[in-house]
């Protein structure tokens, strides 16, 4: 295994390592090594960026972040990952909820349970790397993608959960949880967005994860064809409990002991949603504003309402909780509102209602007008028609 850098342990970091400021954001940033996520990326101690709470909370965007590394080309690995990042946010434009349901026809003739089995929710699994994932998951909001994809197999494959059930589980705990990212790339272990079930054993763990994360004699040390077997049947794998767990921690369908502010009068408001916290000067009311609604449906964790609500507090004037279709009544008065488009359902429709200026998110990659089936026809319609960097 090749060596890698001077990195942060994947299970040092703590609870406030994510710092929802413009200045960790700079310093993550400064800190990228294009060359060494080349190297090192699938390994859960490589040097990867980290940045994807900030991308998917509007901190920064990925046009912003190819101009913060000009060295950046789009040959680099770096550049490919955020390409992943805007294909799965243009199939979500395009599909609209339909990722939210099977993309092409799940594995034949397997039966998936609609229930997470309580020893993968309290970390007891037996299997190191699950055990070790979930408890990371719950304790820090952040999973390397490799973690991730192992979780989602595990889950899926050999313990016939439906991808749905783990992608919700998985996005009410993760900082950067994107529906999009994270509820297409569960499809794509699960095969309903993919030709065939992603799968991993415990030499594919060896090679990539640090010791404490191996796992000989368990349940995954087998060979790939055996695992393919268990994917396409409906035999599961009994888990073999650890001796003890971790507690999941609760979830909330609002930012916890926040409640909405006295709402100054203002003629014109910009409406600043969970995915648009960028600090940006506006000539009237900065409005925070929380749907909950959809938080009814996709609840986050208390780690995550702190991230966004200290970051949303530090860049608007005011805060909304509530239902954004019972905003105008509140105000009794004629307001001109703009905000940002998001695909998130709820926010989607009622800033298009609220909304008359409602532009379009920043996209690096174009937008195909149909929509892409796989990454590598997105990647080749867009990167043929875009110039690439002279080498620096």
């Amino acid at each position: 295994m090749q060596s890698t850098p001077d990195v942060v342990e994947p299970h040092s970091f703590g609870a406030d390592f994510f710092e929802p400021t413009d200045a960790a954001l700079r310093a993550r940033t400064a800190a990228v090594d294009i060359r060494a996520y080349a190297q090192t990326r699938n390994h859960l101690q490589g040097q990867v960026t980290r940045l994807s709470p900030y991308l998917t909370h509007g901190f920064t965007s990925v046009p912003e972040l190819f101009e913060r590394l000009p060295a950046l080309r789009l040959t680099d690995k770096l550049a490919f990952e955020f390409g992943w990042r805007e294909f799965f946010q243009h199939v979500w434009y395009r599909e609209g909820e339909a990722i939210l349901s099977d993309l092409r026809p799940a594995l034949p003739g397997v039966h998936y349970s609609d229930r997470l089995p309580d020893d993968i929710r309290a970390a007891c699994t037996g299997v190191a790397p699950i055990d070790n994932a979930v408890r990371q998951l719950y304790r820090t909001g952040y999973l390397h993608n490799h973690a991730r994809m192992w979780v989602a197999s595990y889950c899926v494959h050999l313990r016939k959960v439906h991808w749905r059930t783990g992608a919700d589980w998985m996005y009410a705990h993760l900082m950067d949880g994107d529906l999009a990212s994270n509820h297409l790339s569960w499809q794509w272990v699960a095969a309903t967005f993919s030709s065939k079930p992603y799968l991993f054993n415990a030499d594919n763990v060896a090679r990539f994860a640090p010791p404490d994360w191996h796992c000989p004699g368990s349940a995954i040390d087998v060979s790939y064809e055996a695992l393919e077997q268990i994917a396409r049947g409906n035999d599961l794998v009994a888990p073999s409990p650890a001796a003890t767990g971790t507690t999941e921690p609760i979830l909330h369908s609002a930012p916890p002991g926040i409640r909405t502010s006295t709402l100054p009068a203002a003629s014109r408001i910009r409406l600043v949603h969970p995915w648009m916290l960028a600090d940006m000067p506006f000539d009237g009311l900065r409005l925070g504003v929380i749907h909950q609604p959809f938080h009814r449906r996709f609840p986050w964790s208390d780690l995550r309402w702190r991230f966004v609500m200290d970051r949303m507090s530090g860049v608007t004037d005011a805060v909304f909780v509530g239902d954004l279709s019972d905003l105008t009544a509140m105000l009794n008065t004629t307001v001109h509102f703009e905000s940002t488009a998001t695909p998130y359902p709820g926010y989607r429709e009622q800033l298009a209602q609220l909304c008359a200026y409602l532009p379009e998110a920043l996209r690096h990659f174009p937008n195909p007008e149909r929509t892409c089936r796989s990454f590598s026809a997105f990647w080749a319609q867009c990167t043929n028609s875009m110039p690439h960097r002279s080498p620096p």
